[in-house]
Order: structure tokens, then sequence, then C-alpha cells
């Protein structure tokens, strides 16, 4: 029992001093630790106590540890309000955090049969198609496909989205959005989007389907967002008068 004992206190030990230099700064928000062979050897324990010690810290939020790539200290809280209309980019910019948005493609093509179904569109019309990932905290970890539907598409096709959300290029170009439709499920990683996310495929991740409508009550936008499960969850505040929804960075 004594022996338990000893080893329960090197490996919280570990993860004090840990976490100690992580709130310090030592190691910064997204950074990776070393190895865990190379920690384990200097802090002269086996590599299960080194285990147990960062598993304690997952547990606490601080550090992310991701198969094949190593252990990363955890990015900086995000939040983004799921209750607002307006773009994933915008709500966490106006929090203050920084996003950076990368267009990986834009066309104006023929609507497939399952986003004509969402938008509401014949088997012939077209609409604009834009790809693009988002980066937080030093590294990919959203990929959106949105699909704009006629006549907005011919508006904004030529807008900087590196630097415009989609839903302010709408508002210039004169589209007034009145709500949007928002389903969230968990999934998993497919081979297709996990290249640009630099994630295994068959990694967990949300899958955020969200339908904008204007005033009139017609369907103007279609978007699917691939959220990386590892960097960010979502949260709940419940209280008498309702709940408020978030996204926040993953613990």
């Amino acid at each position: 029992m004594a022996r338990d004992a000893g080893h329960e206190a090197r490996y919280r030990a570990i993860a004090a001093d840990l976490a100690a230099k992580i709130r310090a700064g030592r190691y910064a928000p997204g950074e990776a630790l070393p190895p865990q062979r190379e920690l384990s050897a200097s802090y002269g324990v086996t590599l299960m106590t080194l285990r147990q010690a960062l598993r304690q810290l997952s547990d606490e939020g601080l550090i992310v540890q991701q198969a094949g790539r190593g252990t990363f200290v955890s990015p900086p809280h995000l939040a983004y309000q799921l209750g607002s209309l307006r773009s994933l980019a915008d709500d966490l910019r106006k929090q203050g955090h920084e996003v950076r948005t990368l267009v990986l493609g834009r066309a104006v093509r023929r609507v497939p049969a399952r986003i004509a179904a969402r938008l509401r569109t014949g088997p012939e019309e077209t609409a604009l198609r834009l790809e693009r990932v988002r980066e937080f905290a030093g590294r990919a970890a959203i990929h959106q496909v949105s699909w704009v539907r006629q006549p907005a598409a011919d508006r904004i096709r030529e807008r900087d989205f590196t630097g415009t959300s989609l839903y302010a290029a709408l508002a210039d170009a004169g589209v007034a959005v009145a709500r949007a439709a928002e389903t969230i499920r968990p999934g998993l990683l497919d081979a297709a989007v996990a290249r640009h996310l630099g994630e295994p495929a068959g990694s967990p991740v949300f899958v955020s389907d969200r339908v904008t409508y204007a005033l009139d009550g017609a369907a103007v936008v279609t978007d699917r967002a691939t959220i990386l499960g590892s960097m960010m969850e979502i949260r709940t505040d419940r209280a008498a008068t309702g709940a408020s929804l978030s996204w926040g960075a993953a613990s």
C-alpha cells in the first residue's frame, strides 16, 4: 500500500509541475510538449507513471493528446454563441479571438440533389460553392463548405472571403437574412476533409449543417462545417428562464 501511495504521489507531483509550467507560459497554447520518453527520463519515472500524469492534465483540460502526433497544450478558450445569427468567424472575432480564414475554392456549379433539397431549388439551377478552412490557436480546426443560391451568388462571388464573412458579404449585396436552422451532430472525420485539417481520418468531429433564410422565407445559404472534436466542445448554461449554448475549447 505504501508503494501505491508513493506511485500516486509521483505522478501527481509531475502533473502539478507540468501544470505550473503551462500556466506560467513555459509551454504556450497549442504548443507540443516534449515526447513522452523524453519527459519520463527527465522526471526519472516510467512511461506508465508519466502517462498517468498526462491523463490527469487531460482531465483538467490543460492538454490534448492526439494519436500519432503527440501531446499539445490546450488552445485558448473560445466561445461561439450558437443562438446568434452571425458567422462562426465573426462570433469568435467579436470576442477578441484571432481567426484565420483560408479559401480553398470558389466556383458556380450545378447544385447537387442533396443541396438542392436544402435550398429548395430546381435540378438545373446553379449556386456558388465556397470552401474554406478556419484556423485558430495556430492550427486548422474547421472545414466549411457553403452553397449560396442565385441571384445572391453572382453578387458576392468576387468578394475576398479571407477577411469578410459570408453574412457580411450578403448584407453588402443587399441580401437580408432573417433566421437560420442548424443541426449539430457527432461524427468521424472523412478522408477528404482530413487532409485539410491535418488529422487522421476517423478522428472525432462535430458536423454542423445550417440553412440560412431571407426575410421572405427563401433559403439563401446552406453550410456544412466539420469541427475537430479535439479543439472545441459544446457548452450549455441553463437557467430558469432558458438556456444559452456556446462553443468552447475542448477540455
